[in-house]
Formats: C-alpha cells, structure tokens, sequence
C-alpha cells in the first residue's frame, strides 16, 4: 500500500553530497567549559566529538558546500536544478530563506525553493516534498538539503544540551527513476504540536521578538525537557517506521539498512531491535558529529556509503523525531 497514483513517475535519489565545518569540539574541550565529562557523556548519548561552524559563516554556507558536492558527484551543473528545498532549524536570518541564498550561491539560476521548519525532521519532510514534486512531473531536477548550525542556538553554560549538538549539511538530488528502478517507496509522518513546549526556542519569533529581557533569559538558546523527548522520540520512531513497514510488507530482515536519525544511541538502539534489524544493518555516526538535526539523516547516508552498507538494489529505512513535536520515516530503494 502507497499513496502513489498509478500514473505518477517514479521519484529516486540519483547523487548524494555532505558536508561538516573542520573545526572540532570533544569530549575533553567539553570538560573545560562545563561539569561534565568524557565516560558521562558517552554512557547516555554515545557522543565522542561534534563539528562547529567557523565564526563568520551560516547554515547556509554548509547547505551550499553540500549542494556542490552532491551535484559533482551526479555531474551536472547548478544551472540544471529547478528546485531547492532546505531542512533546517537554524537559517541565516528571517528571511530571505536559505534556499534562495543556497540557490545564489551555487548559481542555480531561474530555480525556486523554500524553506522546511520540522525540527530534526527537516530533512525527511523535505525529501518528500521534492519528491512530490518530481513524482508529479512538474520538475525532473529537485535538490533537498538538510542542514544545521546548532552550534548558533546552543547554550555553552547548560551541560545538558551542550554536548548533544553538531553542525553538518547533507544534500540529495531528487530526479525520475529510470525504468527499472523504485525509488521512494512510502512514507510516514506526523507533527504533534503539544510537545512543542518539551523543545523549543522561544525567543526571536512573533510572539517574544528578542529584547535585551528575552537575551537575559537566555530565550534565544534550545530548551529542552529531555525525558519527555526521550520517551517521545522512541514511541513514536517505532510506530512510524512499523508501520511503514508493514503496510508494504516489509521487514527489518528485508532492510539492507536502517538510517535513523542521530539523536542519542539508545533511541537508535532501541527502535531498532522492536524492527528486529541486525546492530551491522544499522547506521549510527552520533559519536563523531552529534545531531546535527537536519543534517543527520544525509551524514548517515554519506557513512553508509563510506562504510559499504549502502548499495544499489538495497531497501533503506529512514527515520526521525524532532521539535514541534514532529516524527517522519521513509521507506527507499537505493538507486546510487
């Protein structure tokens, strides 16, 4: 069971491009900053090191490296694209967006784009909203790219959601599958928007505009009740990517391999034995990037590769959880 038409073309990842800042923060710079420490920070989220964005520089610039990559490796030029769609929590400013400064930077001329705000769900609702696009055959070229600078909403001072957090960009091309090919399967996805007040920042919208009140407060920082988004995020990842699963009638034994979202190990860990998929089946990076929220899924996807657990034919689940609150997976075949 799918929610495609029959006439509708098929939609694939055709090329994939990451990125992460060279700067990096450990465990041990960690231990200068805060009360914390190296084993207490591994023990409950499996985190060793995260990468931070050099001063000076936005989500945006991440998100264009990775567009630029991504495009290489398919061997096409900017120009080509039609769309652009961007995950993210952290934008450069209000507005414009960041697709329309990605799309200045790489030089896509004559294409459109927006924005996603899904919290580390940004890239799986924006994967399928470009995929829509090409499935209707109103595009044939649709980049989708997730990307983060937690880095910039982060408060140095709160030890526990300091060492969770990374900056990294992940960019895929979205085109038509070619005969033979499946491409995107399924998908499902939820928001939730009574769990907003468990994550959030609160500051710097409509409704508390940043004052010299609301920066003393420290409004303009993430804040977090982590038990609460904890439970959330394992409740819900399970039940998404069940059923997925099972209304195509699939198993975690039919998976070449799982990609969820890298929030904290024991959330992978855990939605992925109620899937029954084997520990080498499941992609898990979290101790060398930390979440990057929009970015993580495509990180884990370029270390699939990297690692040869991802390969063409191959059926792959992907899955998050994020602010809002907001849950999404996505069942593929990998056409790379």
């Amino acid at each position: 069971m799918t929610f495609r038409a029959p006439h509708c073309t098929r939609a694939k990842i055709s090329a994939l491009g990451t990125y992460v800042p060279p700067k990096i923060l450990t465990n041990a710079d960690l231990e200068k900053m805060v009360e914390t420490n190296d084993q207490w920070i591994m023990e409950r989220t499996g985190i060793k090191e995260r990468h931070i964005l050099e001063k000076g520089l936005g989500t945006s610039d991440m998100a264009a490296e990775a567009a630029r990559r991504c495009l290489a490796a398919r061997g096409i030029e900017a120009s080509e694209v039609e769309a652009i769609i961007i995950g993210t929590v952290t934008p450069d400013m209000a507005f414009p967006s960041t697709a329309c400064l990605v799309q200045d930077k790489i030089g896509a001329k004559g294409a459109w784009g927006f924005d996603v705000s899904a919290g580390c769900c940004g890239f799986v609702f924006a994967l399928q909203a470009g995929v829509k696009l090409v499935e209707s055959g109103a595009h044939t070229k649709v980049l989708v790219i997730g990307a983060d600078a937690n880095s910039r909403i982060v408060d140095y001072t709160d030890r526990t959601t300091c060492i969770l957090f990374g900056d990294g960009a992940g960019a895929v091309l979205i085109e038509p599958a070619g005969e033979g090919e499946i491409g995107l399967i399924d998908f499902v996805h939820e928001i939730d928007g009574s769990g907003g007040p468990a994550l959030n920042l609160a500051a710097g919208g409509s409704l508390n505009p940043a004052t010299a009140e609301t920066v003393a407060a420290k409004q303009h920082f993430i804040h977090q009740d982590g038990q609460t988004v904890y439970k959330f995020a394992v409740r819900k990842m399970a039940e998404a990517t069940t059923k997925v699963l099972e209304r195509n009638g699939i198993t975690g034994k039919d998976l070449g391999c799982f990609i969820p979202h890298q929030a904290n190990k024991q959330i992978i860990t855990s939605t992925a034995d109620r899937l029954g998929m084997a520990e080498d089946r499941v992609i898990i990076n979290i101790e060398k990037y930390g979440n990057t929220s929009g970015g993580t899924i495509p990180l884990a996807m370029g270390t699939a590769v990297e690692q040869g657990k991802l390969k063409k034919g191959d059926l792959v689940l992907l899955a998050a959880a994020g602010a809002g609150f907001t849950v999404g997976a996505a069942l593929l075949r990998w056409e790379i």
